[in-house]
């Protein structure tokens, strides 16, 4: 049996900066009529950077959503047809004021697939230098370092909740394992 759903229709609801909302009509695998909400947003990079010393290198921001303080790994949204790896090299410098020598792709994830088509593609960054933080103009945070193994343990803790952070953290313990 085939799990594909096809496309009938779709009504645009919210075309928004950053993100877009669309319901699209559609035939389920067993050909009945279906209905499915789509959040569509350009995507996104995050940088898992580390310092000779073991530490990442975070930001702590306000994140409206949540009402609430979270502390992440350096990110952003990409813009239309950016390369990611590039986007991330721009995100670390500006929210950290770091650039890398060296990078490594830990892989793609899909942080909502059940609403949502974004996908963040993850970098590991090392071999760091450190220059003045270049931050948007709508950009509030604080860069911070926590060690590898204490950021760890805030993700089993969960006093670390970001999805892209908590995969981020455990894919360079998981990805230093292997060196």
């Amino acid at each position: 049996m085939s799990f594909s759903e096809k496309f009938v229709s779709r009504k645009e609801i919210y075309r928004g900066r950053i993100i877009g909302v669309h319901a699209d009509d559609i035939l389920l695998p067993d050909g009945k009529p279906g209905f499915r909400e789509v959040v569509t947003h350009p995507g996104g990079v995050c940088m898992a950077a580390l310092t000779g010393t073991r530490e990442l290198l975070f930001v702590r921001q306000f994140r409206y959503p949540y009402g609430e303080l979270v502390t992440e790994l350096p990110a952003g949204k990409l813009e239309p047809g950016e390369d990611p790896f590039e986007a991330g090299k721009r995100e670390l410098l500006e929210e950290t004021g770091a650039t890398a020598a060296q990078f490594e792709s830990l892989g793609v994830i899909y942080p909502s697939p059940g609403y949502c088509n974004e996908v963040i593609h993850l970098y590991l960054a090392r071999k760091l230098t450190f220059s003045k933080l270049d931050l948007d103009e709508d950009e509030f945070l604080e860069p911070i370092r926590i060690p590898l193994d204490k950021a760890a343990e805030m993700v089993m803790s969960g006093e670390l909740r970001d999805a892209k952070t908590v995969i981020g953290i455990l894919k360079v313990k998981e990805w230093l394992r292997g060196l």
